[in-house]
């Protein structure tokens, strides 16, 4: 297999040559990674045929790598196995954690306690800001300290809240968060394999390695993950891909002029990232930065060639190599087929 038929592959299955709904696209990419909450939809946006209500169906919480990813209501159990499900809407904090371990950490047990349910009975009324929620634990007393543990930055109680099923984030730009529905959580074991399962039919042909990128785990888990997987190998360029067939054709597809891809977007974040088949190694540290972002990246017939931002109906283009008039004229176009309320392109 080519790498060209590779990627044609790749794209396909990841649903930028194959539009779906929102659901699907969330439920085969194992989430949509989503600190950011335009490049989630953004990312929805280039792989969906449908136009209004993508996030119809879609929740946000902490899921792979320990970061936000939007992913669909159904998913709950696979993605909240809260510790195979003995700690599922348990509100005792008595037990050690990565949180309550911290110097900073300023809150007893006793009072998580109290204050998890407080959240929890006025998110019971309607869904609130976290700054909303914030106001409802000064009013029954928490102190400032307190209050930098249950809301840190990184999520501290809430994301723990969020981790044991009681809430979840809502999957918009507002940042609210909701009651979670009751579901029963997966086994962590049974889910690990569904979400490899996902990935060996949907990020694939991938290597371990590319796998073991995206889990954020060790290769011989992945190996042992491949041993119960109806998975099929081709090897290309002196290196294994996995991946589990599907009945479909990829004769008559190719790969697309342009793409404007997302700011963490999947086809870069679902691959070992100094080993990608679209980035070159020189243009790395353009997308993937020393502070840990993943810029938005323009994929020209398969391959980065700069990074773009949009403000106000104003694209803003960086370019990591001189284009040809023809490739320019490709990429303005491509810019002006997916967003209508354009008024400049710069850059170019």
């Amino acid at each position: 297999m080519t790498v060209e038929e590779i990627q044609i592959r790749q794209l396909t299955h990841q649903h930028l040559l194959s539009p779906s709904d929102s659901i699907t696209v969330a439920s085969d990419l194992c989430g949509i990674q989503a600190q950011v909450m335009s490049y989630a939809l953004h990312a929805l946006r280039i792989r969906c045929a449908q136009g209004e209500a993508l996030t119809q169906g879609l929740v946000k919480n902490w899921t792979l790598r320990g970061t936000l990813h939007l992913f669909a209501q159904r998913d709950l159990p696979l993605f909240m196995h809260c510790n195979n499900g003995k700690d599922y809407r348990r509100n005792e904090w008595d037990a050690p954690s990565f949180w309550n371990q911290r110097a900073c950490w300023k809150l007893s047990p006793e009072r998580q306690a109290f204050f998890s349910s407080v959240i929890l009975e006025a998110l019971a009324q309607v869904p609130r800001t976290r700054e909303e929620l914030k106001e409802i634990c000064r009013e029954r007393g928490m102190s400032s300290e307190e209050e930098s543990s249950l809301f840190a930055s990184w999520g501290g109680g809430i994301r723990e809240l969020c981790e044991r099923g009681f809430i979840h984030a809502a999957a918009e730009e507002k940042k609210r968060f909701c009651l979670s529905p009751e579901f029963t959580p997966m086994p962590q074991a049974e889910a690990e394999l569904e979400l490899a399962r996902r990935y060996f039919t949907h990020y694939a042909p991938a290597t371990i390695k590319d796998a073991a990128y995206f889990f954020g785990v060790p290769q011989g888990k992945v190996k042992t993950w491949l041993s119960k997987l109806p998975v099929t190998f081709v090897q290309s360029a002196g290196k294994l891909y996995y991946f589990i067939e599907q009945k479909q054709s990829y004769d008559e597809r190719e790969i697309p002029p342009c793409l404007f891809l997302a700011g963490f977007d999947a086809l870069m974040l679902g691959y070992e990232k100094r080993e990608s088949l679209y980035l070159k190694p020189e243009y790395l540290r353009g997308i993937f930065t020393l502070s840990g972002m993943v810029m938005p990246a323009i994929l020209l017939h398969g391959q980065v060639v700069g990074k773009w931002k949009k403000k106000n109906g104003r694209l803003s283009i960086e370019l990591f190599t001189t284009l040809e008039r023809k490739d320019r004229a490709t990429v303005a176009e491509s810019a002006s087929s997916l967003w209508s309320d354009l008024v400049s392109v710069d850059g170019l």
